[in-house]
């Protein structure tokens, strides 16, 4: 039976983690993903779970611990934000090529510089290349569902790729609304045992982790990680299917909002896709035909998916909260532009920067886009890459 609570997405990862109740879990403190290991290691202390919590030096010996516990066979994990994902960025490559699905929970924080503590996607947008699977959530209980989900995917036989389960900085790590929990009992046979096929403790096979990649054989180490990134959207998918039966609550690799008559729609990642949502109902009280897709799953990319969502619109807004310095637009951008042109989808498209350090965006923002959009579609010629917000 589902439990009412009210809680924060830092307090929702950790109740989360506490009812898989993972094996090791090395942490270094950084804003705003502090409170994740601060929760959890309370629940160490009370004996509500007996994970082994290690405090460490920084954020790159909490990863070099969290692959080294995942090689041994354990379940592990660690959690991050911003310059320290950026601390640990070798260890993000060695964790995707050594095929070890442990998870990290990054809050999404601006990368310095100049030096912010607040949202964007600088952090796990400059990571978009590791070999990760990446998950993004909009609201507390989407960071709840990613938890409960993330290890099911990324231990799957035809997986094994580590997994970045990521949330917007203060804006869901700190809010506090209200969710919905499943029982313990419920996560716990919904997750299951890890029960790695090869470790390193395994007294019944000899194994090395990580050997030197001689070029007769690193490109193929490469193509059979790309191969199993293409089998994440099948297995993703039955996983948010049995989620579903459980929770009541259906998740895809992507959400569609009042986009199947839209003539006009945004792309978009994380909270914000709360605030269009609201900008959307009240355009549509006006007739006017908008919508939105918002990305859950950024690795891999959909885009064959996408590229069918989006077949009927006439012209796509793309928001980006990751500067890539292309001088063409962001990451979310590029991939949403390529994938249209891959299929052949003729729509007109507009790129947007958004939110870079914090910057609030709002419902009348959003109806500003929507009308820029309609003047495209009516003919009229913009600036296909815009920063929205600044001051002026």
């Amino acid at each position: 039976m589902a439990k009412r609570e009210r809680l924060s997405g830092n307090e929702a990862a950790a109740i989360a983690l506490r009812q898989i109740n993972p094996d090791v879990f090395p942490a270094f403190p950084i804003t705003p993903s502090t409170e994740i290991p601060e929760y959890f290691s309370k629940f160490v202390a009370d004996g509500l779970v007996d994970t082994e919590f290690i405090p460490v030096e920084s954020e790159h010996s909490s990863m070099s611990a969290a692959l080294g516990a995942e090689a041994a066979g354990a379940r592990s994990l660690t959690a991050t934000s911003s310059c320290g994902m950026a601390l640990m960025w070798e260890e993000l490559y060695v964790a995707a090529s050594d095929r070890l699905p442990l998870l990290l929970a990054l809050v999404n924080r601006a990368l310095s510089g100049p030096i912010n503590i607040n949202c964007d996607h600088s952090d796990s947008m400059g990571a978009r290349d590791a070999g990760w699977i990446q998950l993004y959530a909009e609201s507390n209980q989407e960071v709840y569902d990613n938890f409960v989900m993330a290890y099911r995917i990324a231990e799957h036989k035809d997986v094994r790729l580590p997994i970045m389960v990521c949330q917007d900085g203060f804006i869901t790590s700190h809010a506090v609304q209200n969710m919905e929990l499943l029982e313990d009992e419920e996560v716990k046979n919904f997750v299951g045992e890890y029960e790695p096929e090869h470790y390193l403790l395994n007294p019944k096979e000899s194994m090395a982790v990580g050997p030197y990649g001689v070029s007769n054989y690193y490109m193929e180490s490469k193509f059979a990680q790309v191969q199993a990134m293409k089998n994440v959207k099948k297995v993703a998918v039955e996983v948010m299917d049995e989620f579903a039966k459980m929770s009541g609550r259906q998740y895809g690799l992507f959400e569609e909002y009042r986009l199947k008559d839209a003539e006009y729609a945004i792309v978009i990642i994380g909270s914000a896709a709360g605030t269009a949502k609201d900008a959307i109902d009240r355009l549509r009280e006006e007739g006017r035909k908008v919508g939105l897709l918002k990305i859950r799953f950024f690795r891999p990319f959909p885009g064959e998916e996408i590229a069918a969502a989006l077949s009927k619109v006439k012209v796509v807004g793309v928001m980006d909260r990751a500067e890539s310095f292309s001088t063409q637009g962001g990451p979310l951008g590029s991939e949403t532009l390529a994938a249209l042109h891959r299929a052949g989808n003729t729509a007109k498209t507009v790129e947007y920067m958004y939110g870079l350090g914090g910057r609030d965006i709002k419902v009348e923002d959003f109806w500003q886009i929507f009308d820029e959009l309609e003047e495209v579609g009516n003919g009229k010629t913009v600036d296909g890459y815009q920063y929205i917000g600044l001051r002026k």
